[in-house]
């Protein structure tokens, strides 16, 4: 038997480790180099911007006149003003931002393009002033974010961006809620197991007359993660078929800093539901998840019956993690055992492994190996 303590002292240490080296993991333990969920792409209108914390920094979200992302740090250099307070104005046919205090001008490249206070006589070079800039990714109506660890780096990212085989799709319905969780603990409990029958047994999902059933998965190691293979789904099979008709499949798919997502198919219906997390400070983070599918009929009419629901079945593991807020005030060892908590040391396993291999200057090795797990839920 193993505690939480005991890992969580090995993340610490890999923490400190990376931190020393400055490489792959922040201090406060979120994984650098890397992409994230920013926003979605309608709450990004043409011609403004917002700021979002990610990983305890401020970045301002915008969109160029002509339709194009970017991402800035939200601070201008000069009085420190956050650059999302101002407007977009066009500098020498250049879309730039301009800072609500003294007018500086920021390209989406993070280049100072104007200083409306300047004189002719002044020597300053403007030019060479400069606010980071972020790469930026849209695609099915979401916007990410890569943060690598230098932000002095401008090469570009060492891993590509996030493709989780959705085509042209676009969301059908978007649900976000803030938990008052570190990153680590708020992946652990979106991903446990057992957890379904006790937090998510209201009638309309899991009703406690459903009882607990023994549940045994394979499952399989993927790009900087694993899955649950792809597999026939039991105890809800006849509602699956009755939704997407004729034989129904299921997967269950994680890959750092924080993506899962699952995926039921049929030979002509998709349904797939992307959560993302995204550390905003040591005890907040930012859970969005995006649902999409194809050629469900049956699901368009019911939207306005999903989202609320959907709402509430991520609002209920918040409370859970509120609740147990208020048991780690007073200890931080938590126990974990087979086979329940494996998928949560996988967690850890990968992240120190990406610190050590952005630390080493190597590839990234997956040391999760296929297994089967069995648990009653």
């Amino acid at each position: 038997m193993i505690s939480i303590a005991m890992i969580r002292q090995g993340a610490i240490n890999m923490a400190d480790s990376a931190q020393a080296t400055n490489i792959g993991i922040t201090e406060e333990g979120w994984l650098t180099d890397s992409w994230y969920f920013a926003c979605a792409s309608s709450e990004l209108k043409s011609g403004h911007q917002f700021r979002r914390i990610m990983l305890g920094q401020p970045i301002l979200l915008g969109r160029t006149k002509s339709g194009d992302a970017f991402a800035l740090r939200d601070i201008c250099p000069h009085r420190l003003v956050p650059l999302s307070a101002g407007q977009q104005v066009d500098t020498n046919g250049q879309p730039t931002v301009q800072c609500p205090y003294h007018g500086w001008r920021f390209g989406t490249d993070g280049q100072c393009r104007h200083m409306p206070s300047l004189v002719e006589e002044t020597d300053f070079d403007f030019q060479r002033i400069k606010v980071r800039a972020y790469p930026v990714h849209e695609a099915n109506g979401v916007i990410y974010v890569y943060i690598s660890h230098n932000p002095r780096n401008d090469a570009p990212p060492v891993v590509a961006a996030p493709d989780f085989g959705l085509g042209d799709l676009k969301p059908k319905f978007i649900v976000t809620d803030t938990f008052n969780a570190h990153m680590d603990d708020a992946v652990v409990g979106l991903m446990d197991p057992a957890h379904v029958p006790f937090v998510h047994n209201q009638w309309w999902w899991r009703p406690p007359s459903t009882g607990l059933r023994l549940k045994e998965k394979n499952f399989e190691p993927r790009e900087r993660g694993w899955a649950i293979a792809r597999h026939t789904p039991a105890s809800n099979s006849l509602a699956y078929k009755y939704l997407f008709g004729g034989k129904v499949t299921t997967e269950i798919c994680f890959q750092l800093p924080g993506f899962r997502w699952e995926i039921v198919e049929s030979r002509k219906t998709r349904l797939l539901t992307l959560t993302c997390l995204v550390p905003e400070d040591p005890k907040k983070t930012r859970i969005t998840q995006v649902t999409y599918w194809i050629n469900a009929p049956l699901l368009d009419f019911a939207k306005p019956v999903l989202i609320p629901a959907s709402r509430k079945f991520l609002r209920q593991d918040g409370d859970m993690v509120d609740l147990q807020n208020s048991g780690m005030a007073y200890q931080k060892n938590m126990m974990w055992i087979d086979d329940i908590d494996v998928q949560a040391k996988w967690y850890l396993t990968l992240k120190k492994e990406w610190a050590a291999a952005r630390t080493g200057a190597r590839d990234f090795t997956n040391p999760i190996e296929p297994r089967t797990l069995r648990w009653r839920s």
